[in-house]
């Protein structure tokens, strides 16, 4: 069982239900055969730039920031990591890339789940891996490849 806890600290009427980010992250974790609990922070984009610059040393707000928990040995814990989302980026994002806001959605949650689970795109072998896997979890949900137009997460 994957549990779920939003923290919705910015919202907008535009923003997934947590039936839907449930979904999502469900189908991301498809083949992954332990019970989870991940968090799903939604934020504004000044802490999400906040965030970006304490943990990444980047400069402004960015659609996604992953934490995976890291557990010691020989405890046992089910919390996987935590999503911190800016919605106000990922909506400006959907426009800017013609991309219905709900699909955008949908892809940011996978991507960061696979984060969750290890994956990454450092070098252009693992963005590849990466990419094929987000791609074929969006194709199961009916939604089109978010690699098409634009290659930039």
């Amino acid at each position: 069982m994957n549990e779920l806890e939003i923290q919705a600290i910015f919202e907008s009427k535009d923003q997934p239900e947590q039936q839907q980010i449930q979904l999502w992250v469900d189908a991301a974790l498809d083949d992954y055969d332990r019970d989870t609990e991940i968090v799903v922070r939604i934020v504004d984009e000044q802490e999400s730039a906040q965030l970006n610059e304490q943990y990444r040393h980047k400069q402004g707000p960015t659609n996604i920031l992953s934490f995976p928990v890291e557990v010691p040995e020989g405890i046992e814990l089910n919390l996987l990591g935590d999503l911190v989302i800016c919605a106000p980026v990922l909506k400006k994002e959907a426009l800017e890339q013609n991309k219905r806001l709900a699909d955008h959605w949908a892809h940011i949650i996978v991507h960061g789940v696979l984060h969750l689970l290890g994956y990454d795109h450092i070098d252009d072998k693992e963005a590849e891996q990466m990419e094929s896997k987000e791609i074929a979890i969006l194709n199961r949900l009916h939604i089109s490849n978010p690699y098409t137009e634009i290659n930039d997460i």
